[in-house]
């Protein structure tokens, strides 16, 4: 898996939802609607998801093994932790 882009769409300062962020796969797959969450004990990263009919959220789209998650998270808290230290010096 070659993670080929990773883009942070948008950055809230309020709430629990810090970013919502789409990645590329090999450039062949796009991924959006990924989001990074603070969580009570740190900032995690969410897979898609929606609601079924019994109200709980299911994964649309997640990583199978823990390397590659591992790798997804990764890349994806780097991207995030870079646009926000651009965005506070004022390179952005």
């Amino acid at each position: 898996m070659n993670i080929s882009d990773i883009r942070i769409r948008k950055v809230m300062q309020d709430g629990r939802l810090k970013a919502v962020v789409s990645m590329t796969v090999d450039n062949a797959i796009a991924v959006h609607d990924i989001k990074i969450v603070q969580g009570d004990e740190r900032v995690f990263v969410a897979m898609p998801s929606r609601r079924d009919e019994a109200g709980v959220f299911r994964d649309i789209i997640h990583p199978i093994s823990p390397e590659a998650r591992g790798e997804i998270e990764a890349r994806i808290m780097s991207a995030y932790e870079k646009y926000v230290s651009a965005q506070q010096s004022g390179s952005l």
